[in-house]
């Protein structure tokens, strides 16, 4: 199962650090874009797949998908809220890592299946962009420094003892330097047979 967290498109809510660059209402409409295509990336993936929003919103009504409500007083306890509920082994992503491909998403699937207990795929500023588990495990949560450069670190150093594996670093879209990344993603994309808009 891959769970999709996004943050609800609200004009000034979404995508905050690059409102000097685009303005609130460009920002929360790149917000929906990628929020899109993490959709797509993990239905391409295989198997079910769920968006779990901070806020009911009328963009995720318009989606076919099942939507569920984030819970939890931080970033840590809504995942191990998500993952407790969900069929296992089950993954979870963001929408701001546009780099993450539907065989990353297969290929954690497979490490878990084959008997791995977590995977991350460590993003370059410092964070992650996935994290599968085998079964929930609250621990991996706790004490970590979310939202800064040591999240990826804090979690790898909870999860010595444990069977892990991390993916490819990928590098996400939060400041406005990874806006021409983006554009270049978008080309290349474009450019393949086959690959979705």
């Amino acid at each position: 199962m891959i769970i999709v967290f996004a943050r609800a498109p609200v004009p000034g809510e979404a995508k905050t650090r690059l409102i000097p660059k685009l303005g609130a209402w460009r920002a929360a409409r790149l917000h929906e874009r990628l929020t899109l295509h993490a959709l797509r990336t993990a239905r391409l993936a295989g198997g079910r797949v769920e968006l779990h929003g901070t806020r009911r919103h009328s963009f995720f009504s318009r989606l076919d998908v099942a939507f569920r409500l984030q819970r939890g007083r931080d970033l840590g306890e809504r995942m191990v809220h998500a993952l407790s509920k969900a069929r296992r082994p089950a993954i979870v992503i963001g929408t701001d890592c546009p780099a993450l491909t539907p065989g990353d998403l297969r290929r954690a699937a497979r490490w878990l299946r084959g008997g791995c207990d977590a995977v991350l795929a460590p993003a370059e500023d410092g964070g992650y962009a996935l994290i599968g588990l085998r079964r929930p495990r609250p621990e991996f949560f706790q004490d970590i420094r979310w939202g800064g450069a040591h999240v990826y670190a804090d979690t790898a150093g909870k999860l010595a003892g444990y069977r892990w594996r991390a993916l490819r670093p990928v590098w996400d879209v939060d400041r406005p330097e990874d806006l021409e990344r983006l554009r270049a993603l978008r080309w290349t994309s474009r450019s393949r047979r086959g690959a979705p808009r």
